[in-house]
């Protein structure tokens, strides 16, 4: 018999990577790919009828709204508030199911804003959240609070993965909502466009982040799904640093731009090293395949054909 896999946020960077990889790679699963428009997941009746209907082995909420850093300081209140409801809503429908497995979703800026780097899962609520997106952080902690209490008081497994800085396909392009590689190809593209002679950059250029594309995280879930691994932590993360000037030329020589690279040192830095220690998922099995300039290639290539720049 099947498994059946469902997925919220189905449209979305990770939730469509995933449909791709999982329809591709294992012919014994039934995929259920649900968008915003198929469930409601802001309400809790619809999702537990979703959830009843399909009555799935496995669900992976890839649903969330999701920012760069602007749209984080700027909408915090939305961004608390919609992850908060979608969190809570899947993980109320499935109390009266314990048989279905959860993979949950969320993201690295759930450690604290002075934790050591690599960044170990057991740095989880061990100090203060970066101040511009704990909102965002916050929902993201309540899940896994909520996911810890199911598992001990139900019977659950719930599995919550942390990624890093996510990138690829289908990302949200933008000049002022985007994460840092979205935002920097759309803004770049339009430089080149342009034909503008300097393209500035917020800060020095020198904080250090790591980026892992999305069809690897997309094959880590694949990765948990088949060796039934279940676990309340688990970081996914390349283990790369680049600094953010290095990132930006390597983002300048795929797009091809000419032109100058400022960066704007009377604009903050930021956190000037995150870098997740990704030991755990590594000593189980898996490992990232995709570089960091291959990587953007093909976003890039992505970008130009889905994408209609302004």
């Amino acid at each position: 018999m099947k498994r059946k896999i469902l997925i919220f946020g189905g449209a979305g960077l990770v939730g469509s990577s995933l449909t791709r990889l999982l329809k591709k790679e294992d012919a014994d699963f039934e995929i259920i790919s649900l968008t915003r428009k198929d469930a409601d997941l802001f309400s809790l009746d619809e999702t537990k009828d979703v959830i009843s209907k399909f009555k799935p082995d496995y669900i992976v909420n890839a649903a969330a709204k999701v920012g760069g850093i602007v749209a984080n300081n700027t909408q915090r209140t939305e961004f608390i508030l919609e992850n908060l409801k979608i969190n809570i809503n899947i993980l109320e429908s499935i109390i009266e199911y314990p048989e279905i497995n959860l993979i949950n979703l969320g993201s690295s800026c759930i450690y604290p804003l002075d934790a050591e780097n690599p960044i170990n899962e057991n740095s989880l609520m061990s100090g203060k959240l970066e101040p511009t997106n704990s909102p965002y952080a916050m929902a993201k902690l309540t899940a896994i609070e909520m996911g810890d209490a199911l598992s001990q008081q139900y019977g659950h497994s719930v599995t919550n993965l942390m990624p890093t800085n996510l990138y690829g396909p289908n990302d949200n392009f933008s000049p002022v909502n985007s994460h840092v590689i979205p935002g920097l190809i759309y803004r770049m593209d339009q430089a080149k466009r342009n034909n503008q002679e300097n393209f500035y950059v917020w800060g020095t250029g020198n904080p250090k982040r790591e980026f892992l594309h999305v069809d690897d995280l997309s094959s880590a879930i694949f990765f948990i799904i088949q060796n039934n691994i279940v676990d309340s932590l688990i970081n996914i993360g390349s283990s790369s640093e680049v600094s953010i000037n290095e990132l930006s030329n390597i983002i300048k020589r795929t797009i091809d731009y000419k032109g100058e690279i400022i960066f704007d040192k009377t604009k903050p830095d930021g956190n000037p090293q995150k870098l997740l220690d990704s030991s755990k998922i590594y000593n189980l099995g898996w490992k990232p395949k995709i570089n960091l300039t291959e990587g953007i290639e093909t976003t890039y290539d992505w970008f130009l054909k889905n994408t209609v720049a302004e």
